[in-house]
């Protein structure tokens, strides 16, 4: 792969430093990689910045300034990392031919629904103003979908956990499984805060028809996607574990008496009508296996999936060609890959370009 993009591309394309208007010596933007045919620009390096940044800082609402400094440093050594590996991955989705368009528009309905929008123009009119193009918005979107669904097939797909390796983390690990009780919920929140009461029946109403769907066998994790209030919903509506004190009463003398699948009457809370779901119901003392066999699953999952995703992606830096701007790293080098060192053409390094050309015609 490397040969051949050398062989078709590398003649034309800029390496990292300036890309140039057309006829022009104005500088429009700074190239600081390039991945085979792909660039990673100064204004994407610096818009993953700030929303790394941002991502920090809503991760940790309590800490300070110097607090969200700190954690942003730390996870600044891996951006450009982040950035090449989503390059390569999505490079290597359409090497597959993976298309992901049904999923992009249903992720876009979801989002128009979330922030309560009545059609999809008036959600590229938000994203416009926020200071985003359209287009982009779609791009980052679409690249993610790209990148997830890569993930799945070709790391997720190969990791196998047998019977056995859980039944010998269970033996090893029993000391985790001795709980008290929880439950761990779900919810689908229809908010009333800021409504008038002349709405409050509609959003009711609207609260019994999601309800009315769950209970015919409609997916609970996708309605919280697309119709949840509530912060939990880009997680399928997941609120975690609770234990007895933990929740108010009006919920709690519901719940704790549910079992695993069952699902809440609407509920009138303070900020809302809520539809909970009890995930799981662990009572006090050793989870029994079969309780916690998903999530011993789960842990050994992740486990294995960081390590096989960066074995996968160092596979995709050797098959690839990368150029890298002096001052940036790539945190994930292998060998192979390069930093470019600039260097402006003297007039006699054209000439001498000139006359291998005339030798070689």
């Amino acid at each position: 792969m490397r040969n051949q993009w050398i062989a078709v591309g590398l003649a034309a394309l800029l390496l990292p430093g300036t890309l140039l208007a057309q006829g022009k010596g104005k500088v429009v933007e700074e190239i600081i990689t390039r991945v085979n045919n792909d660039i990673i620009t100064l204004s994407d390096y610096e818009r993953a910045e700030a929303a790394m940044r941002q991502e920090i800082a809503q991760e940790c609402p309590t800490c300070t300034p110097a607090q969200v400094d700190q954690r942003f440093q730390e996870r600044r050594t891996n951006l450009l990392r982040d950035l090449i590996d989503q390059s390569l991955l999505v490079q290597r989705a359409k090497d597959m031919a993976i298309s992901v368009e049904t999923e992009l528009v249903k992720r876009l309905d979801a989002i128009r629904q979330q922030n309560n929008l009545p059609s999809m123009e008036a959600l590229e009119k938000a994203v416009e103003s926020s200071g985003i193009g359209w287009e982009e918005y779609k791009t980052q979107l679409r690249n993610g979908l790209l990148t997830q669904e890569v993930i799945h097939r070709e790391v997720g797909s190969r990791i196998n956990i047998g019977n056995d390796e859980v039944k010998k983390y269970y033996d090893e690990h029993q000391n985790e499984f001795n709980r008290p009780e929880q439950v761990y919920l779900s919810e689908v929140l229809i908010s009333t805060d800021g409504k008038s009461p002349e709405e409050i029946p509609a959003l009711e109403k609207k609260a019994n028809d999601l309800l009315a769907r769950v209970k015919k066998g409609d997916e609970f994790a996708e309605l919280a996607k697309r119709y949840s209030d509530g912060s939990t919903a880009k997680q399928g509506g997941e609120l975690g574990g609770f234990e007895p004190g933990q929740l108010s009463k009006e919920l709690e003398v519901v719940v704790f008496k549910m079992n695993r699948g069952d699902v809440t009457d609407v509920i009138r809370t303070k900020s809302g009508f809520e539809i909970l779901r009890v995930d799981e119901h662990y009572k006090a003392g050793l989870q029994p296996l079969d309780k916690v066999q998903n999530e011993i699953m789960n842990r050994l999952y992740s486990d294995r999936m960081q390590p096989a995703l960066r074995s996968y992606l160092a596979e995709l830096r050797e098959e690839s060609y990368l150029l890298i701007k002096p001052g940036y790293t790539d945190s994930a080098a292998v060998a192979g890959n390069t930093v470019i060192e600039e260097t402006q053409p003297t007039p006699d390094a054209g000439k001498q370009k000139q006359a291998k050309k005339s030798k070689k015609g």
